[in-house]
């Protein structure tokens, strides 16, 4: 499948067949490939909490407008971004130094370089520091969507959920905001989907605001 047809073939499912799982193999695969997305400095400032088990899926649903989708789907995704994710002594950032000392790319003494560069991009307001996080598990969530299309299954990413129930009722820490939830599974049989959904053209994407 090639990107062009992968980009056309991906489409949000409401309606996923309840009786047809997902391997532990094959979401280990679709989240592999999407963790070759790229990330500011290559922090990759995301993490997933992965839900199988229909208690949990029932207790998501509860605060997420009651979706059927987040029953029906064998495997629901949240998604967490974290702010935390460009500290000095985070385990992810501290890795991330260490391999480029060892891939050549940064010496020993631009560590404060790097550090205080970070700093200065990400956390230079709240709203920088919430930017930083929520852009990049955004750039994530949309590879797992295309990978979850590469390889036969749908998906469906949600905004409608309480944030603060779901973060309360998964124990997810404060430096994690969650930009959404994401239902992966196989469409339910017979299913049969409306026509794509309009999308902007070229000339209403491109902008300029240039003075005459």
């Amino acid at each position: 499948m090639d990107f062009k047809e992968i980009l056309e073939k991906r489409r949000a499912i409401n309606f996923f067949d309840p009786d047809k799982g997902i391997s532990e193999e094959l979401l280990g695969e679709i989240i592999t490939r999407a963790a070759k997305t790229p990330s500011s400095f290559n922090l990759q400032p995301w993490n997933l909490i992965v839900l199988r088990d229909k208690e949990e899926k029932e207790r998501l649903k509860a605060l997420a407008w009651n979706q059927p989708k987040v029953v029906e789907a064998p495997v629901v995704l949240i998604v967490l971004a974290d702010k935390n994710g460009w500290q000095e002594g985070h385990l992810i950032v501290e890795k991330n130094w260490q391999e480029m000392l060892k891939a050549g790319t940064m010496k020993p003494e631009q560590r404060e370089w790097f550090l205080n560069a970070a700093k200065s991009l990400y956390n230079w307001s709240p709203e920088a520091n919430l930017a930083f996080a929520a852009k990049n598990a955004g750039f994530f969530a949309m590879s797992l969507m295309f990978a979850a299309t590469s390889l036969g299954l749908e998906s469906h990413p949600m905004d409608g959920f309480d944030h603060e129930g779901v973060r309360k009722a998964f124990n997810i820490p404060e430096n994690y905001w969650i930009p959404l939830l994401l239902a992966v599974g196989y469409r339910k049989p017979g299913l049969e989907l409306a026509s794509a959904k309009w999308r902007k053209s070229k000339e209403e994407v491109i902008v300029s605001f240039t003075q005459k």
